[in-house]
């Protein structure tokens, strides 16, 4: 191992990164088709392998134990098996969960896909995206501010499935700026513009055009999309990631980057945002420039689209990246 790849993985050790966001189950049923059934033109999947992956803020979590660095989860789950499965995992993967809530009227999230012939045929859901309640919100206030003075950085990962209010993100960011913690935004379409005065925002390139009520059509399109953002949010940095076409970085002193992709072959852009939002974090946080975390970003997301599933980015991944940037 080299002295940069060294120095890397010993600066990402002493890290310590707060997720808060909507957790799921991601549940992957995969088998044959050889029939169709008799009781509807559709067609009779043969199980014949299973398993379970943590998904959702639960994979940006893992995202970032797999660069080695610590990770503390904030959510919501009900008190089922399937809660209890997440827990498992996060345990199995040194992700702290001592601070989530269990609610024993709310199912945990659950997305089962079913898979035939290598080829996703229907996705499952269970859930319920109600907004959590006055008492949820403040218990997740007081969780925060019992860790806030151990992490060096903030994820807020919304899936728009009911943990991240109107209320309860303007709280987390005031709580984060007074204590000089910076804030990544991984957001959805609900509550969009509610994220204002964070350190990063992190849209894709879908989101971005419905809620700008515009198509991009070319990079000065994109630019113009990154400025009306951030003058919308008074955020300090905007990241637009655009699937194949990479990524657009507007930064605090108004600098554009244009990041092209680096996935050699995309199989599978699953949780291609969670690795982003992830490595940004993480990357920052050890101290490297926004520009380097955006383009170790790049590389992780590449990285992750070759892969099928959602899957996490590993370090060992990076090491050649590494090697070629520092």
């Amino acid at each position: 191992m080299n002295n940069e790849i060294t120095n890397i993985t010993m600066k990402f050790k002493k890290l310590h990164i707060l997720v808060i966001g909507d957790l799921m189950l991601d549940v992957y049923q995969s088998g044959r088709v050889k029939r169709i059934s008799p009781e509807a033109p559709v067609p009779i999947v043969e199980i014949k392998n299973s398993f379970e992956r943590l998904g959702g803020a639960g994979n940006v979590c893992l995202n970032i134990t797999s660069l080695n660095a610590k990770c503390s989860s904030i959510g919501i789950i009900g008190k089922d098996p399937t809660g209890e499965k997440i827990k498992s995992l996060m345990s199995e993967n040194n992700i702290n969960y001592e601070h989530i809530i269990i609610n024993s009227n709310r199912p945990t999230t659950t997305k089962t896909r079913i898979i035939a012939n290598d080829q996703q045929v229907v996705r499952i859901d269970n859930e319920n995206i109600s907004p959590i309640d006055n008492s949820e919100e403040n218990e997740i206030l007081h969780n925060v501010k019992k860790t806030i003075n151990k992490i060096d950085a903030i994820i807020l990962q919304d899936y728009n499935k009911g943990l991240l209010t109107e209320k309860l993100i303007h709280e987390l960011i005031k709580l984060a700026n007074e204590n000089s913690k910076p804030i990544f935004v991984d957001p959805k379409f609900d509550n969009f513009f509610s994220y204002k005065n964070v350190f990063l925002f992190k849209p894709n390139k879908k989101e971005t055009e419905k809620i700008l009520g515009f198509k991009f059509d070319g990079i000065d399109s994109i630019k113009k999309g990154a400025e009306i953002i951030k003058e919308k949010l008074q955020c300090k940095n905007v990241l637009i990631t655009l699937g194949e076409e990479g990524m657009l970085l507007l930064t605090n002193d108004g600098e554009f980057y244009t990041i092209p992709t680096q996935a050699k072959q995309v199989h599978d852009v699953s949780g291609a945002g969670d690795t982003v939002i992830s490595a940004m974090a993480v990357f920052y946080s050890a101290e490297y420039s926004l520009k380097e975390s955006t383009i170790m970003a790049n590389v992780s997301a590449g990285k992750v689209c070759e892969s099928f599933g959602v899957v996490p980015i590993k370090f060992d991944d990076l090491q050649d990246e590494i090697n070629r940037y520092f």
